[in-house]
């Protein structure tokens, strides 16, 4: 699997929006209020209303349930099961190194 997508939050998504696009030239794909695809960054990716936290790395794979299997016997502790999200499904985990992570899939 291959890293595919980046996620982070923040307090002020209008601002924070505003930021990028100002500083940075990135455009955005608005999905609501609380939701800012953004492009133009060198890697796709996302700005979630919320707290501040660290950035979500999200993999890619065809087979879902595969892919929990696999990180879950490689010693991962499953923080978010999978669920449904506009355009695919996905679960989190967090590595014995304590990074957080996602896999995701559009099936």
């Amino acid at each position: 699997m291959k890293i595919d997508y980046l996620e982070f939050s923040s307090p002020d998504l209008p601002a924070t929006k505003a930021f990028f696009g100002q500083a940075f030239g990135w455009r955005f794909n608005d999905y609501g209020p609380d939701y800012q695809e953004f492009a133009d960054a060198g890697l796709a990716g996302g700005i979630a209303a919320g707290p501040p936290a660290p950035p979500l790395v999200i993999l890619r794979t065809d087979d879902l349930e595969a892919a929990l299997a696999r990180v879950t016997e490689a010693g991962a502790a499953i923080t978010r099961p999978i669920f449904a999200f506009p355009g695919g499904r996905r679960f989190q985990f967090r590595e014995p190194g304590g990074t957080e992570m996602a896999i995701w899939s559009d099936r």
